[in-house]
């Protein structure tokens, strides 16, 4: 193979494993009845003017199943990330006892699982998406070296089935990582 080809091949690998991590952040955003501190991941709030991630701003406690406990380092940003919780994709009811936040997770309905399935089904397939464009560029990239001579075709041939068999792979993953996650939403 010619390296050429060998690294576009490595490269598409490396962008497909990428694409099944986001996934896999993705679906952790998603919550279910228990509580755990991954929910909170994508969260962002403004402290002091500048967007800054939740994890950065306070530290997570579960002491229970359905329980969260947030402590603020920074007193100041209480009101902040109180608002962000209770606006935010995770619509959680948070209250406050001035030294921590305490956020008791309800109860999903029958409707509020079938809601978040059909999300992570829409992230699911956002992930298979990018890993689809991965596999379109690289055999673009494949037939054009085959098309201006820098590769014979026998080999363009063992590329693109190569770069089929890992899109194939890496589509299983995103399948295998979105079953997981109905499974957990379907948990009562």
């Amino acid at each position: 193979m010619s390296e050429a080809i060998e690294m576009a091949v490595m490269e598409a690998e490396e962008k497909m494993g990428k694409a099944v991590e986001v996934a896999r952040d993705d679906m952790a955003t998603i919550r279910t009845g228990r509580a755990h501190p991954s929910m909170f991941n994508k969260l962002t709030v403004d402290y002091y003017g500048a967007p800054t991630p939740l994890q950065q701003l306070a530290s997570f406690q579960i002491p229970d199943a359905r329980t969260v406990l947030i402590t603020p380092f920074d007193k100041g940003a209480m009101s902040n990330i109180e608002k962000v919780l209770r606006e935010g994709e995770l619509q959680l009811n948070p209250s406050d006892d001035g030294n921590a936040i305490r956020i008791v997770m309800p109860q999903l309905t029958e409707d509020r699982r079938k809601e978040y399935i059909k999300l992570a089904r829409t992230k699911g397939e956002d992930a298979k998406v990018s890993v689809r464009n991965v596999r379109r560029a690289t055999m673009d990239a494949i037939s054009k070296a085959v098309k201006d001579g820098d590769i014979g075709e026998d080999e363009g041939t063992r590329s693109e089935k190569e770069i089929e068999a890992t899109t194939k792979k890496y589509v299983e993953q995103i399948d295998e990582v979105l079953k997981l996650k109905e499974a957990e939403l379907m948990e009562v």
